[in-house]
């Protein structure tokens, strides 16, 4: 079997250096030709032309920086495809991009599978990590062993086209709202004369991500009536953040906002609920 491997950058170019430890055949692009040229130590075999880079492979993996970016290159790349061809897009991309690239390339007679991932460079190189597939059962069911050597697990969220893509994104914010949320952390240990060593000591101990899975379920199951902090004790302290912050001329990222919605339910009459209410409207 021939693989051919569209875009060279940090996590396409450890996606292929796992393919070639593996004994597989790849065939790599990428707009830089350099980045491509140097994967040819690893056993790759590099193309300047990017039908070339495609001619006679059996599956193309994809990995480039947005639905234009796609869209641009598999146009430009499928006078080289060979009939039977399928496309795995590991991109991240657009609910709707992922759904019209389906179905476009469904109608040229080639199968097109969005395949996001939850995986940095490392975790390419390993073959760890997560990979999200939805649509077509078949297509899914007859490449789910191949799509399985390249990750930890493969999540497969059923027929509808896609939902990986949204589900991606939707975790994409997540991982944005945490970064957030930690630099909002650190500038108020700052305003306290906290190191980040200090703040680290308490997060290696105390791990609020591990609250993630059971605060989603509550929310979703909308247990607001059960407070496990109350909406009004959660709103006097983000008032201490957002005093302390602003007594040192510190900007906080996101507690003011947060603090405005928590206002904004507290005038519903929300206050003895549990803090989480604020995300009712997102059920």
């Amino acid at each position: 079997m021939i693989k051919a491997f569209l875009g060279m950058g940090l996590l396409g170019s450890n996606f292929v250096k796992a393919m070639l430890k593996k004994g597989d055949m790849v065939q790599v692009w990428n707009r830089t030709a350099s980045k491509a040229k140097a994967l040819e130590q690893f056993g790759a075999k590099a193309f300047d032309n990017i039908e070339d880079a495609v001619h006679n492979a059996d599956i193309i993996h994809v990995t480039l920086k947005d639905d234009a970016a796609v869209d641009e290159v598999l146009s430009n790349a499928a006078k080289g495809f060979k009939q039977g061809v399928i496309i795995i897009d590991h991109t991240t991309t657009s609910v709707k991009g992922a759904i019209k690239r389906t179905v476009e390339w469904k109608s040229k007679g080639f199968a097109y599978l969005h395949a996001p991932v939850f995986m940095g460079p490392a975790n390419a190189l390993e073959s760890s990590g997560f990979m999200l597939v939805s649509g077509d059962q078949s297509v899914i069911k007859k490449y789910e062993p191949e799509l399985s050597k390249m990750t930890g697990k493969l999540l497969n969220f059923g027929e509808q086209e896609g939902k990986a893509a949204g589900i991606k994104l939707s975790g994409n914010l997540f991982l944005l709202s945490l970064t957030a949320g930690l630099a909002d952390s650190l500038a108020l240990a700052k305003v306290h004369g906290i190191q980040p060593s200090e703040l680290m000591q308490l997060f290696s101990n105390w791990n609020p991500g591990s609250m993630a899975p059971a605060r989603l379920k509550k929310i979703s199951e909308g247990k607001f009536d059960e407070p496990s902090w109350e909406l009004n004790m959660a709103r006097k302290d983000a008032g201490l953040m957002i005093s302390a912050a602003k007594a040192s001329g510190t900007e906080l990222a996101i507690i003011p906002a947060i603090a405005k919605k928590m206002d904004e339910w507290i005038a519903k009459g929300h206050g003895n609920d549990d803090w989480s209410v604020i995300a009712k409207d997102s059920l």
